[in-house]
């Protein structure tokens, strides 16, 4: 069940009291707007952190699970400061973080899309939009530009919305090494089993 405005105005309050019972935004949202305006979600802000990748030599990226490539041979970070810009390029793509911290209770998961407004410029955000259960920490955006003209990207502003929901069943917090992050980060390809079965049977 999707949570209204009410509602998560109600878990939100919970949380930012007492982390484990509800929701916890920081900065807290202005709850009053949330409850008038009807929705059924919470607006975040774009934080001052980017991360690019870098222009290489190499004919490809290698996604074989357990490929150790170091982040910074991939990427580059960047630091933008609030009202400043950062100029997205047609074909472009940048990881962000949201400006809040966001924690989930084991009852609660959520899913993030882009603002309408942005994506009619050619903006798209989010293209990994599951957050689990437990997940701590700024989320991060896959934010590209699939427009005709460059567009800038101000820290600070709004840049997505989060809906919320409950969980059916035995709630249980899920571990991730992306939780607890304040920056973009690129994370490693989990080694699937299977997938390594696959490789090593040259079939």
């Amino acid at each position: 069940m999707i949570l209204s405005a009410s509602k998560i105005c109600e878990v939100i309050r919970d949380g930012n009291g007492a982390p484990h019972e509800g929701i916890s935004v920081t900065p807290c949202p202005n709850l009053e707007e949330i409850e008038k305006s009807g929705e059924a979600s919470i607006s975040l802000r774009l934080g001052r952190w980017f991360l690019t990748m870098r222009q290489s030599g190499e004919t490809h990226m290698n996604l074989i699970p357990g490929n150790r490539t170091g982040e910074n041979k991939l990427s580059k970070r960047h630091f933008v400061p609030f009202g400043k810009e950062f100029v997205l390029h047609p074909g472009r793509f940048v990881l962000a973080s949201t400006l809040e911290w966001l924690k989930l209770p084991s009852n609660y998961a959520g899913f993030v899309v882009g603002k309408s407004s942005l994506g009619r410029r050619g903006i798209i955000i989010e293209t990994a939009p599951g957050v689990h259960p437990g997940f701590s920490g700024c989320l991060t955006l896959e934010i590209a530009n699939v427009g005709e003209i460059p567009v800038s990207l101000i820290a600070g502003q709004l840049i997505c919305q989060v809906f919320f929901h409950t969980l059916e069943g035995k709630p249980a917090e899920t571990k991730t090494p992306l939780s607890g992050q304040r920056k973009p980060r690129l994370g490693q390809i989990k080694v699937d089993p299977i997938m390594d079965k696959l490789i090593k049977s040259k079939r």
